[in-house]
């Protein structure tokens, strides 16, 4: 290979890591603009606020989910845990009341990841398969506890979570935000973080170097099943209701923001500021276009483009190397 074609392959591949890394802060300024000067209502200070609020639940899992595939690990379970958190709190509210049946449900939901982290890591189930069996678990557990159906609760005060306010914002919006300055904090500013991203780059030369990547994995998929029941139990909160079902949108939705954010799928690589901007591009394209009259249908084959747009990128840039 001569010395004119590696450095114009070198060029190239860094031109695809800048575009990787930073195309969804050019596509959220811009759309941001686009939507601003069609729209009369999207600037608005409560329709700002309607898709912060709304994308809490699914921002949560995805900050999770960026961990996670830092890692170089996938869980498919999150959308079916997420769903048995709501379930298991509207169950239990009438016995135990309000924010301990929400707790369980949450710490439900991380012994649901604790045990996807030991059968991924410990029993070396690959973890797609791994967590597809799991989900299916969850998703018959939903059905066995509520026997198809919704679980309402009439008693406001089971909403404080989902719909309470302090200085201007939801409570569950501050609680988004906790959640992401802590994982933020933690892959960027701490020891665990640097091992995350050792054992998704490398786990071989991880483990060589003293680092326990079965724990790192084990822990990760616990961040996970957190994050999916504290999402889970602001969505009951919020809408009072424990809905059965698969929860397969919010697995969507989380990957597609992290996806897009930027993080490599091949693991190694990511970071939360990056998911932000992914969750809040994809919010603004259903907003923004419900506002505009575009249909759905539209919306999601612009939304899948926009998907293999952001792993072909990813794709081409590690191959590239």
């Amino acid at each position: 290979m001569t010395a004119a074609l590696q450095d114009t392959r070198g060029r190239l591949h860094a031109r695809l890591l800048f575009l990787r890394d930073y195309a969804i802060v050019g596509a959220v300024v811009v759309l941001f603009v686009v939507l601003s000067l069609t729209s009369d209502v999207f600037l608005t200070r409560t329709n700002l606020l309607n898709i912060t609020a709304q994308v809490v639940p699914t921002a949560i899992v995805a900050f999770a989910y960026t961990w996670l595939i830092i890692c170089g690990e996938f869980d498919l379970s999150a959308g079916a845990v997420f769903v048995l958190t709501g379930i298991v709190a509207t169950n239990l509210y009438d016995d135990i009341g309000t924010y301990p049946a929400l707790l369980v449900g949450i710490l439900v939901a991380t012994a649901y990841g604790a045990v996807n982290g030991f059968l991924v890591a410990y029993v070396r189930i690959n973890s797609f398969v791994c967590t597809l069996a799991t989900s299916i678990i969850a998703y018959g557990i939903t059905l066995a506890i509520s026997q198809g159906r919704l679980l309402t609760i009439t008693d406001s005060g089971f909403a404080t979570i989902g719909r309470g306010s302090f200085a201007g914002l939801r409570y569950s919006i501050w609680i988004m935000i906790l959640c992401g300055a802590m994982v933020a904090f933690t892959l960027s500013r701490t020891k665990l973080g640097r091992w995350v991203y050792a054992v998704g780059g490398n786990p071989e030369a991880a483990r060589l170097s003293g680092i326990n990547t079965r724990a790192v994995k084990l822990l990760s998929f616990v961040v996970v099943g957190l994050a999916a029941g504290v999402g889970g139990a602001i969505l009951a909160s919020r809408t009072s209701v424990g809905q059965p079902g698969n929860g397969i949108e919010t697995v969507f939705g989380a990957f597609s923001a992290v996806v897009v954010g930027g993080t490599s799928i091949g693991g190694g690589r990511g970071a939360i500021w990056r998911t932000v901007f992914g969750v809040f591009f994809l919010a603004m394209i259903t907003n923004g276009f419900n506002l505009l009259g575009v249909s759905i249908y539209y919306q999601q084959i612009i939304q899948g483009v926009i998907i293999l747009f952001a792993v072909a990128v990813d794709a081409l840039s590690r191959s590239d190397r």
